[in-house]
């Protein structure tokens, strides 16, 4: 069962940090039976088709596998989703059936003290990220990936950066008590973060910054570049 209420957890992380949130590595791509494993040489994405590892993995850690929470070391009421193999078995997914999954159930519950992320807390999902969770257990809740293009020509916050940002950063830095006092949620916040010169260290792994996402993989080079080329070009909305 998922806890009625998330437990808080303060860290405190050096002003340096600039996105990301502290949470146990995550197992890598393909792990857990799935589609992506054994070196397969990626298909381009299907822009109909919901990708686990593209959209479904890091929007859930983001907004649940956080410290307190449904991380590895927490593990709050027994549940970690930090991959593949414990989303669906600790989060109750049965595939092609969403409303027969605990984890599309605990998101789109109207009880406020039964709904995660829980209310007063952090803020809710979207109902488009809702729609990509239920789409993606409708289509059989597959560990699957793909080869997404890299379109680095006109790179701006609300098309490139925003939605990379809301899917791998707010989980953790947003809500009343952001992640080491790091809030991301506007483009005044990110592009503050990203112009002070932290940003972009942190997400390389390099220049002796802390790493971010922290105690996790790099982000995918795509990613990398594009929030190196936004900032380049001074940040643009």
């Amino acid at each position: 069962m998922f806890s009625r209420s998330f437990k808080s957890t303060a860290v405190i992380l050096l002003a340096s940090l600039a996105i990301g949130c502290k949470h146990m590595p995550l197992d890598p791509p393909g792990d857990g039976g799935g589609n992506n494993g054994g070196g397969t040489v990626l298909q381009p994405c299907d822009p109909d088709t919901v990708y686990f590892n593209q959209t479904i993995l890091p929007l859930i850690v983001s907004s649940c596998a956080i410290p307190g929470c449904h991380d590895a070391a927490s593990a709050e009421d027994g549940v970690v989703l930090n991959n593949y193999n414990n989303i669906m078995s600790t989060g109750g997914v049965n595939p092609f059936n969403p409303n027969d999954s605990e984890l599309y159930d605990v998101i789109t519950n109207n009880d406020p003290d039964d709904r995660m992320p829980p209310v007063n807390e952090f803020p809710p999902l979207s109902p488009d990220e809702i729609s990509l969770i239920r789409n993606w257990i409708l289509q059989g809740a597959n560990n699957n990936s793909c080869a997404s293009a890299c379109d680095t020509i006109n790179v701006t916050y609300n098309f490139s950066i925003k939605p990379l940002i809301e899917s791998k950063c707010q989980g953790c830095h947003s809500g009343a008590s952001p992640q080491g006092g790091i809030a991301l949620t506007n483009y005044n916040q990110v592009s503050a973060s990203a112009l002070f010169g932290t940003m972009l260290p942190a997400v390389q792994h390099s220049g002796g910054a802390v790493p971010m996402p922290f105690n996790s993989a790099k982000l995918p080079d795509c990613e990398i570049d594009l929030i190196r080329i936004w900032i380049e070009n001074g940040a643009p909305q």
